[in-house]
């Protein structure tokens, strides 16, 4: 009895009314929530029951709630109840794609599998997100307004997405809705109409030029965007484009039409400053034009030409040269068509950066032996093709021997004779002058009045020069590059009379690694390049002077923007091998060897020289490449520093200061090092 007694209390406590129609089906079945008191597993428990749903709680689902429902509410109704109270204690639902239900806490809910909503209909408290796209308003301004009128410390979440222009918002069905609408009343276009002006006196970059001073001297205060008028000067047809509100539109063509007004005389001066081209040089180009137009005019015999004769005044151009501007007097229609002429030639001009690698390789071999005999008696044979000569190395030894002289000496009072020995010293000179010459291994034997000198010599070269010059020069402007040295060539010698006051004339000729190179750039993305490119270098001194080892290419050649092409090589090998030898004794097979010098030398040398352009059409272009330049040379200085310095490793090297944005300069030294003492202290 006590058993029932329990179980009625807790039905009374946690009574949901099912009252269903079986007669008919076209009635649903309807609910009548009560609850009081109840842990809210057990709410969930019963609420899952009646909608035949799976639900998965989570263990910090936790608590006691109490609601009571007067109406009898349908099942759609009843499972927003079920999202209400949740929502009000701090829970939420998360659906699954299979239809299992997810109870969790609010904060937890933006991270779960929360589905994608696009063109359904939920206007309860179920969990969802949407990625909404925005026209007219940038999202990073919108953004910061939305997330304070959604539940950021719950299960809402706003996200601005600025490449795409998008919001992503997550929340409550109602809540993301409400969001949703303020989004599209806010992305609203304003009135950006645009209206053309044509003028009939005035320039129009002139007119745009006077409009936007005034309204910079007018702004007391900041005005918003969507008010603040456009202002476009379009030459070649001379007019004023204008967009913007509706009134300040209004405003700025009332302007317009005010100024636009012919002048009293048929003439006029204007000054045009340029941005990029040379006033000098657009001179006589202008001149060249007016000429053409009035001659053609005056052919015409048209109302015009016979004006302009009237008028008694001439075309006027000038250029200033500091201002880099134009002085202009010419009536109004000649004024345009030379405006129109600055207009396409005043425009900026690209750039092409050239990158040579410059590749020689040189492999020298060289092996000498030669034997020469020699007697005292008279005889022996002789080399001179890289050996010492037998003869010359004899008399040197015999000046560098030490020598006894005995003489007599005859004493002056008693007449007797008495034999003296004095040690002569040799002289070394010539026999050092002789050994500092010899290459290699020399022995030398001497026995019986006969005499051998044996002589080997083996060396091998090998060089690599890789340079790579890189330029940067306007188009159609040339560029040069050198490293290297300038070495002295004597180009004469005079002496006076009686050889008194002799005087020698000394050029100076660059030597090392040349490159000159003019670009042009044709129609698309192909440049033409001439280049003459040159690598010399000193490879000794002779009888007269020095000699200098020089390869050149002079060349005309296309290629397209980042392409790298091969303008020459050189790819040579010299084999040479030289033999002297006594007639008859040289020839023996073996004991041949010992009455000959033989000398043989290899020589391969490979040249290639590859060339890339590339085009720079704008700033920021050349200010990439200008940062990955700086960073490979501040890496390698960097480099440097890790490896130390020999003898002095408390020392750092320089290095270039830190430049980390490519869109800026880097800073100067004097900065980087006012830097480096604030951090220091």
């Amino acid at each position: 009895m006590r058993l029932i007694t329990q179980v009625l209390k807790t039905l009374l406590a946690t009574s949901v009314f099912l009252l269903p129609t079986v007669a008919s089906p076209a009635f649903a079945a309807e609910y009548s929530p009560n609850f009081k008191g109840t842990e809210i597993t057990e709410f969930i428990n019963i609420v899952g029951k009646n909608l035949k749903k799976t639900i998965i709680v989570d263990p910090n689902v936790r608590g006691k709630i109490t609601v009571r429902s007067y109406d009898l509410l349908s099942e759609e109704q009843y499972y927003q109840f079920f999202l209400n109270v949740l929502q009000v204690y701090g829970f939420a639902v998360v659906e699954m794609p299979s239809g299992v239900l997810k109870v969790v806490r609010d904060k937890d809910a933006k991270t779960s599998n929360i589905p994608v909503i696009d063109g359904q209909v939920f206007d309860g408290d179920e969990m969802i997100t949407r990625v909404v796209p925005v026209y007219s308003v940038p999202v990073r301004e919108l953004a910061p307004i939305l997330r304070q009128l959604n539940d950021q410390a719950g299960g809402g979440n706003v996200i601005s997405h600025d490449p795409s222009n998008v919001m992503m918002l997550t929340g409550r069905a109602a809540v993301v809705n409400r969001l949703v609408e303020i989004i599209e009343r806010v992305d609203q276009a304003g009135d950006r109409e645009v209206d053309i002006v044509k003028l009939r006196y005035a320039s129009a970059s002139e007119m745009v030029r006077i409009i936007d001073s005034i309204n910079n001297s007018q702004a007391k205060q900041a005005t918003p965007a969507n008010l603040e008028p456009k202002i476009v000067a379009d030459d070649r047809t001379n007019s004023v484009i204008v967009s913007g509100d509706i009134k300040a539109r209004q405003r700025i063509i009332t302007l317009v039409e005010r100024l636009d007004k012919e002048l009293e005389s048929n003439g006029n001066t204007r000054v045009t400053f340029l941005k990029y081209a040379k006033a000098e040089d657009l001179v006589k180009v202008l001149q060249g034009v007016s000429a053409s137009i009035s001659a053609e005019e005056n052919k015409g015999g048209n109302a015009a030409g016979s004006r302009r004769r009237n008028s008694g005044r001439d075309i006027s151009i000038d250029a200033h040269v500091d201002s880099n501007a134009l002085v202009i007097t010419a009536e109004p229609d000649m004024m345009a068509s030379l405006q129109e002429v600055i207009r396409q030639l005043d425009v900026r001009r690209a750039q092409v950066l050239v990158e040579a690698i410059i590749v020689e390789v040189f492999e020298g071999d060289g092996t000498s032996l030669g034997v020469q005999w020699a007697t005292e008696a008279g005889g022996g044979q002789q080399f001179t093709n890289g050996t010492v000569p037998i003869g010359s190395l004899a008399v040197a030894a015999d000046q560098a021997r030490d020598k006894v002289i005995r003489s007599n000496v005859i004493g002056a009072d008693t007449g007797t004779v008495t034999p003296v020995e004095e040690t002569q010293e040799g002289d070394p000179t010539l026999l050092a002058n002789l050994l500092g010459s010899v290459n290699g291994f020399l022995v030398g034997v001497i026995k019986d009045d006969w005499g051998a000198v044996i002589q080997a010599v083996s060396s091998d070269t090998n060089s690599n020069i890789l340079a790579t010059p890189h330029l940067t020069t306007m188009d159609n402007e040339e560029a040069f590059f050198i490293v290297g040295q300038e070495v002295p060539i004597i180009t004469g010698a005079s002496t006076g009379s009686n050889n008194s006051n002799p005087f020698q004339t000394v050029d100076r000729k660059e030597v090392g690694t040349k490159l000159k190179v003019t670009p042009q750039i044709n129609e698309g993305s192909a440049v033409q390049l001439i280049i003459e490119q040159e690598v010399s270098s000193v490879s000794g001194a002779t009888n007269v002077d020095i000699a200098i080892n020089k390869r050149e290419i002079k060349t005309t050649v296309m290629a397209d923007d980042g392409d790298t092409i091969v303008l020459g090589g050189m790819i040579d090998e010299d084999v040479q091998e030289s033999v002297s030898k006594v007639p008859l004794l040289g020839d023996i097979p073996i004991l041949g060897h010992i009455f000959k010098s033989t000398t043989t030398s290899k020589r391969k040398r490979n040249l290639m020289v590859f060339i890339r352009p590339t085009i720079i059409r704008d700033g920021i272009t050349m200010n990439k490449i200008s940062h990955r330049k700086y960073n490979f040379i501040r890496a390698e200085q960097l480099k440097r520093q890790a490896e130390g310095i020999p003898l002095m490793p408390l020392t750092d090297g320089p290095s270039l200061p830190d430049w980390k944005n490519p869109l800026e300069l880097p800073p100067s030294f004097e900065e980087y090092l006012q830097n480096k003492d604030k951090e220091q202290d």
